[in-house]
C-alpha cells in the first residue's frame, strides 16, 4: 500500500468491517453528495457567519461516521459497492492485484481531482461561484471515473480468483 493510502486508511479507521459496511451502495452514493454539501456548507459563511462551522463540522464528521452507518450490503451487483471494493484492493497495491494498463490512467484520474479539488477550494475562498461550480465538476468527474475504473479492478480480481 501507499504511504498516502496507509495513511488515510489509518486516519479512516478503515478495518475489514468498515470495508465491508462502506462496500453499501448507500455508503458510496452518499459520499459522492459530501463534495457539493461541504462546499455549500463552505459558502454558507456569507450568509449565516461563523454558524457555518456548525455545518461544516458535521459534514466532516459525516466523512468518519459515513462508512460504519450502513450494513453490510445484502448482494455486491451494483457499480457502487463494486467501485469501493476496486478501491480497496488499489488501496492494498498487492503485487499482481492491479493489472499495469490500470496505472497511468488511476495516476490522470487522480491528478484531475486534485486538480479540480484546488479550483474548487480556490473557488470558496474568493467566493467565485464559476471557479467553485467548475472546480466541483472536475473534482466529481475525476472521482466518478475513477469508481468506474475500481469496478473494472474489482472484476478483473474476481476474475483471476474464479479461476485459481
Amino acid at each position: 500500500m501507499s504511504k498516502l493510502g496507509r495513511a488515510t486508511e489509518r486516519v479512516m479507521g478503515m478495518d475489514d468491517a468498515v470495508w465491508e459496511r462502506h462496500a453499501n451502495p448507500w455508503s458510496g452514493w452518499t459520499r459522492v453528495a459530501i463534495s457539493p454539501m461541504l462546499g455549500l456548507a463552505i459558502w454558507s459563511r456569507v450568509w449565516i457567519g461563523w454558524w457555518s462551522l456548525i455545518p461544516i463540522a458535521t459534514i466532516v464528521a459525516w466523512i468518519w461516521i459515513n462508512p460504519r452507518i450502513f450494513p453490510r450490503p445484502k448482494s455486491l451487483d451494483n457499480w457502487m459497492s463494486r467501485g469501493v471494493l476496486g478501491e480497496r484492493i488499489w488501496l492494498a497495491d498487492e503485487p499482481g492485484t492491479v493489472a499495469n494498463h490500470h496505472h497511468r490512467i488511476i495516476r490522470v484520474l487522480t491528478t484531475l481531482a486534485s486538480l479540480g479539488a484546488v479550483v474548487f477550494i480556490a473557488g470558496l475562498v474568493w467566493l467565485n461561484l464559476a471557479a467553485t461550480l467548475s472546480g466541483l465538476a472536475i473534482t466529481m468527474l475525476g472521482k466518478l471515473w475513477f469508481i468506474d475504473r475500481m469496478v473494472w479492478v474489482w472484476w478483473e480480481n474476481q476474475s483471476d480468483s474464479s479461476t485459481e
